[in-house]
């Protein structure tokens, strides 16, 4: 059975809400890859948001200005929806989403986890596509740890180039290299916590 479906009674139009579904998937992909021209095509020039009553946008170019400064390649996030509740009524529609975020952010040594639901709106444009009218969220939790707490805890791989290192966010190191055992000794007979880790490229896939 696909979305909009009942015991064979179509109670709203299933491609809107696959399209809806995707227009929300291939926002937080632009999101989180920091593709701000693909993210704009999302909303419509009239989109606001609002996440907070100190944090209120009303306009695409407002937050977009807003995302860029504040998302920038120095942050690293992860948005993840799911338990869709998408409303459709003609060319307008709403959506209820259930968000799971990280946002690392090395250079100032924290990390960041939250969960929130979302509201949001969304219309049919003259091209027939969905985009959004409206989005933002509200917490249902939300805490912020330091990297200091997790002293094995290194950023192997980063799109942007920085990975954490235990002298500090370096560039990721690209020529291969013996690397010694996890929890290795050293001369001292002291374990080796603050070895470099293997980029990506030095690492075996299965």
């Amino acid at each position: 059975m696909r979305p909009g479906e009942r015991s064979g009674v179509n109670t709203v139009p299933t491609d809107d809400v696959l399209a809806i579904h995707r227009l929300k998937f291939r926002y937080l992909r632009m999101l989180d890859t920091k593709l701000w021209d693909d993210l704009a095509d999302t909303m419509v020039p009239e989109a606001t948001a609002t996440y907070s009553e100190y944090l209120q946008f009303e306009s695409r170019e407002a937050f977009l200005t807003f995302l860029r400064n504040t998302l920038g390649p120095h942050v690293i996030t992860e948005h993840r929806c799911d338990h869709p509740e998408i409303d459709v009524n003609g060319d307008r529609a709403s959506g209820i989403w259930y968000l799971s975020d990280t946002a690392l952010i090395p250079e100032n040594n924290m990390l960041l986890r939250g969960s929130a639901f979302y509201s949001d709106e969304y219309v049919r444009c003259d091209d027939g596509r969905w985009r959004i009218a409206h989005t933002g969220y509200e917490r249902t939790y939300e805490v912020v740890l330091s990297l200091s707490d997790l002293p094995s805890l290194r950023l192997t791989a980063n799109r942007w180039g920085l990975t954490q290192q235990a002298t500090g966010v370096e560039e990721v190191e690209r020529t291969p290299r013996d690397y010694p055992a996890a929890g290795a000794q050293a001369a001292n007979g002291e374990v080796d916590t603050d070895r470099e880790y293997p980029g990506p490229e030095d690492r075996a896939a299965g």
